[in-house]
């Protein structure tokens, strides 16, 4: 009977057919506990009882009318710091490497091997780093330095610092792979080109590699934005949001299993949501009409 058919209605049979399981896949991890949320949201639950008490947009308006949930939006400010900061380096060494450099390839597997690593685990390592008389204030000693050493961890006016350079450090090698190859799928023939007319390496970074490369820095600036937004797994494993170090997510979760508020944590986590949709979309425009003016 499938013989019968026309060679069109058999190719869309089979492309549905091959879509039924990850589209099943992205309804049950995605869609479904997204509109779960949704429903927790309108609903008061602690979280284990069987009953849920609908309260309308009460959530909403209690997370609104309390000015001291967003106050820790201030937090994402470093992260967001350190983004930029990683985006630079990783474009800047994605632009070395991609050049013939003896012993690239070691240098490549170094960048990016902080990201492979679990991030409890990089926490747990930068605790040690971090403790009075640890890693960092032993280096600081060996150098004559001990001015610069202070309490990385519990000092409230440098704590952030500290986190957020941790989170450069594990994902500055996500953005170096993803400059690294759209770097190398730019064409010989450009270089060739520009040589011949006498540029040096800036003159074709900047009118070479960087506009070949826009969508891909694009998507960079949307991950560090929503990743500073919705940063959760260092601070909280390290400091459990103390010391000034709380942020939007970790909040959310004490609200949520802590103070047993589920559905008030679910109304966080949708404001949180509409956010980086919101700013992502803007971002989009913005790097629309960068293109259209390149």
């Amino acid at each position: 009977m499938f013989s019968r058919l026309s060679y069109k209605k058999q190719q869309t049979i089979l492309i549905v057919l091959f879509l039924l399981i990850p589209l099943a896949l992205l309804f049950v991890f995605s869609y479904l506990p997204l509109a779960n949320m949704l429903r927790y949201s309108v609903n008061e639950w602690n979280g284990y009882s069987k009953t849920m008490k609908y309260v309308g947009i009460k959530n909403y308006v209690e997370l609104f009318t309390r000015p001291e949930l967003f106050s820790v939006f201030k937090v994402s400010l470093y992260y967001f710091g350190g983004s930029i900061v990683q985006i630079v380096l990783a474009l800047y060494f994605a632009v070395i490497l991609s050049d013939k450099i003896k012993g690239k390839n070691f240098f490549k597997g170094v960048l990016f091997f902080p990201y492979l690593m679990n991030g409890v685990a990089i926490s747990f390592i930068f605790l040690y780093f971090f403790r009075p008389d640890g890693t960092l204030d032993s280096f600081l000693r060996l150098i004559g330095a001990e001015g610069l050493i202070q309490t990385w961890l519990r000092n409230p006016h440098i704590i952030n610092y500290s986190l957020a350079g941790v989170s450069v450090w594990r994902y500055m090698g996500y953005a170096f792979v993803l400059f690294m190859g759209a770097i190398q799928s730019i064409t010989s023939e450009f270089y060739e080109a520009a040589e011949i007319d006498g540029a040096n390496k800036w003159q074709q970074f900047r009118y070479i590699i960087f506009p070949s490369i826009l969508k891909i820095v694009e998507l960079n600036m949307i991950l560090a934005i929503s990743g500073s937004i919705s940063v959760f797994e260092i601070p909280y494993v390290m400091t459990r949001g103390g010391n000034g170090s709380m942020t939007f997510v970790i909040q959310t979760v004490d609200m949520a299993f802590k103070n047993q508020k589920f559905g008030l944590a679910s109304a966080m986590a949708t404001v949180l949501l509409v956010i980086v949709i919101i700013i992502t979309l803007i971002q989009k425009g913005l790097f629309k009409d960068k293109e259209e003016a390149i």
